[in-house]
């Protein structure tokens, strides 16, 4: 479950995603499920560990772990118990660019494919949206450039859904661009989901969620042509979305 933005409940912000946060937790099919986050993109910040305690925890009957990578040697048995242990992994907002990086030196990219491929659930929101497409558009230039001028960039996901991924789609024109700009010289289809929108696969199908009135995906095809994708409850062939027209 891919989100492309939304709050979760910050102090005193409303939780705007819980509509798409509790049909991941209903996917577990488990009283109690397990729920890894992941905070790799804010460098493991506790602050936003306790957040999602209190949204999947509290609020949506989770038992809640997190899966920290910064400050520790490279226990690669670790972090590959903890995320087999999981029913859900839950992948948080942030640098994306960095948190691909830090993945691939510890070899974690390689231990979440494999708990994907064995059926755990996969989510994340923002970065933790990218981060299973095969490329995505990212502002992690943002978090290093200071009062510098930075530009969207590419990054590089773990290639789970063979689609290129744009989250926030709606904030800033900047992102349809380089997201077009992408599916054209890649050949490969492009999704821009905005906040509070979210893209389910469910093996060889899929379909768009939405937690806010009026919010579409719009996917952006190898020629550049766009076309928005309205929440369904019904579920569509993937190679629809993901083929190249």
């Amino acid at each position: 479950m891919a989100i492309g933005g939304g709050e979760i409940g910050r102090p005193g912000l409303p939780g705007d995603t819980t509509e798409i946060d509790a049909a991941i937790v209903r996917l577990a099919d488990k009283p109690r499920p397990r729920l890894l986050f992941v905070g790799t993109a804010t460098q493991d910040d506790p602050g936003y560990f306790a957040i999602v305690q209190e949204h999947y925890g509290r609020r949506l009957g989770c038992e809640v772990s997190a899966l920290g990578l910064y400050g520790r040697g490279d226990r690669r048995d670790d972090a590959s118990r903890q995320i087999h242990a999981a029913d859900i992994v839950y992948v948080g907002g942030g640098n994306t660019l960095r948190m691909m990086n830090l993945w691939r030196r510890r070899g974690v990219d390689e231990i979440l494919a494999r708990a994907a491929l064995d059926g755990t659930i996969m989510a994340g929101i923002s970065a933790g949206a990218i981060c299973w497409a095969t490329k995505g558009v990212s502002d992690s230039r943002s978090y290093t450039a200071g009062d510098d001028p930075w530009s969207f960039i590419a990054v590089r996901g773990l290639g789970l859904i063979d689609l290129l991924l744009c989250p926030h789609f709606e904030h800033r024109t900047s992102r349809s661009v380089l997201l077009t700009r992408m599916a054209v010289r890649a050949k490969r289809p492009g999704l821009g989901l905005p906040d509070c929108t979210a893209l389910q696969v469910m093996g060889d199908q899929w379909r768009i969620l939405s937690c806010r009135d009026g919010a579409t995906a719009h996917r952006v095809g190898v020629t550049g042509d766009a076309a928005s994708i309205a929440a369904s409850e019904r579920f569509a062939p993937l190679g629809a979305l993901v083929h190249q027209h």
